[in-house]
């Protein structure tokens, strides 16, 4: 099958720097690199932000990159995009329109891309399938005026949702809010984000830490220092855990954490609950890194306000670590309560610390639940079998036929928000 990917603003290139790369990054490599070693050739198509950059980059066997020229060749966030998004489209029509260069299946990753994909696909009759990895609904539910979307997000994310032949959504949660925006549940697939069980596997070594004195804990977090990630709630469960010590992994490098407001502020909120001498905060960490820590760690703790899917869970469950977490959003799918980690609600320093307390005073507990959880990554979530279940979705969707190509051309990603209606009413299903 020939496939192509839209991945606008997270190139599968900087999931090969070693740095911890975006979520998105790292799940458009992995599948494309996957997809293509199972025989199908793929093109991933992200903005070129470097002019130096050349129009095309292999990947992995079958796999490309290639560079799309849409706004200024340097690198401009991710919020501030959709007005090149035209530009991505009409370039995309451009080279499918070529004889021997059209797809069998569009697959758009973010809701930019499935602008871009509603511009170039649905013309050409190629059917368009679409991951958001995040919705502007929930963001802007959770998140309010502290949002930085363009304000017409959630609208085209329901154009999409009407528009679009499939979606593929990677977590049960995503589902419902899916439907909320219109989309028609059959038409929505749920395959989860994997995780590379190869690199991210048990310490064999781990068997060296498992007498350490029942009350003592090692727990790690890991992501984006941002506020919606709940770190800050994971310090304040420090104080009813005192043999417990925090290693808080990501964000800018060590030597410019000072400069971070939200570093700025856990250290400050660890300060003022005098645990500040059990909080280390390391900066952005490669994925060595990543395995590294989490083999030291007796927990992985993940406590955001709400996550659309989240691969750390994944990671620590292959490398044979338990969970504990938020029960929102991806976590629902990725954390077994009480069979491969435990789960609590969001915000809840409290709970927090009741659940990590279990595993202080029990360490046969933790591990229990991390080769439980490594049992599972295994069977569910390595990109093998993601790859084969997305595959599905491309095979079902090129089966039926492209419903988007009935539709007639997708509006201007540009259009005004009073323009919606008539872009509703072509999209009707």
């Amino acid at each position: 099958m020939k496939i192509a990917m839209i991945s606008e603003h997270a190139s599968p290139l900087a999931a090969l720097g070693g740095v911890d790369a975006g979520g998105q990054n790292v799940h458009v490599a992995s599948l494309a690199t996957r997809l293509g070693a199972q025989g199908h050739d793929v093109e991933v198509y992200t903005r070129r932000d470097d002019v130096a950059l050349p129009e095309r980059v292999p990947l992995a066997p079958r796999v490309e990159v290639v560079h799309v020229d849409a706004g200024p060749p340097v690198p401009v966030p991710k919020d501030e995009l959709l007005p090149h998004m035209d530009a991505f489209g009409a370039d995309l029509l451009r080279r499918w329109i070529a004889p021997g260069a059209t797809p069998d299946v569009v697959h758009a990753h973010f809701w930019m891309s499935g602008i871009a994909g509603l511009l170039s696909a649905p013309p050409l009759g190629v059917p368009l399938v679409q991951t958001f990895h995040a919705l502007g609904s929930v963001k802007r539910r959770h998140q309010g005026a502290r949002d930085t979307s363009p304000r017409e997000r959630v609208a085209r994310e329901r154009l999409l949702c009407r528009g679009v032949d499939r979606i593929v959504a990677t977590c049960s949660d995503e589902v419902a809010e899916l439907v909320a925006l219109g989309a028609d549940p059959e038409r929505v697939d749920v395959v989860p984000c994997g995780v590379d069980i190869g690199r991210f596997r048990p310490d064999p070594g781990r068997s060296a830490h498992l007498h350490r004195e029942p009350g003592t804990l090692r727990l790690l977090s890991i992501g984006r220092l941002v506020e919606r990630k709940g770190v800050d709630t994971v310090i304040e469960a420090l104080p009813e855990l005192p043999g417990a010590e925090l290693v808080v992994a990501g964000g800018p490098p060590a030597d410019h954490l000072e400069d971070d407001e939200e570093a700025r502020r856990l250290v400050k909120l660890a300060d003022t609950l005098g645990v500040l001498d059990r909080v280390t905060l390391v900066g952005s960490v490669t994925q060595d890194d990543v395995r590294g820590l989490m083999h030291a760690a007796d927990v992985v703790v993940c406590d955001p306000w709400y996550e659309p899917f989240g691969i750390v869970p994944l990671e620590a469950a292959a490398c044979g670590r338990p969970v504990v977490g938020a029960a929102v959003g991806g976590l629902l799918d990725s954390v077994v309560d009480g069979r491969t980690g435990l789960l609590v609600p969001p915000r809840d320093p409290g709970a927090l610390a009741a659940a990590l307390r279990r595993i202080a005073d029990d360490p046969a507990l933790g591990e229990r639940l991390g080769s439980a959880a490594r049992v599972r990554a295994e069977g569910l979530y390595g990109w093998t079998t993601v790859a084969a279940r997305t595959l599905e979705s491309y095979e079902r969707v090129v089966a039926e036929g492209p419903r988007s190509a009935a539709r007639g051309a997708a509006p201007s990603a540009l259009a005004p928000a009073s323009a919606a209606a008539p872009a509703r009413a072509v999209s009707a299903r």
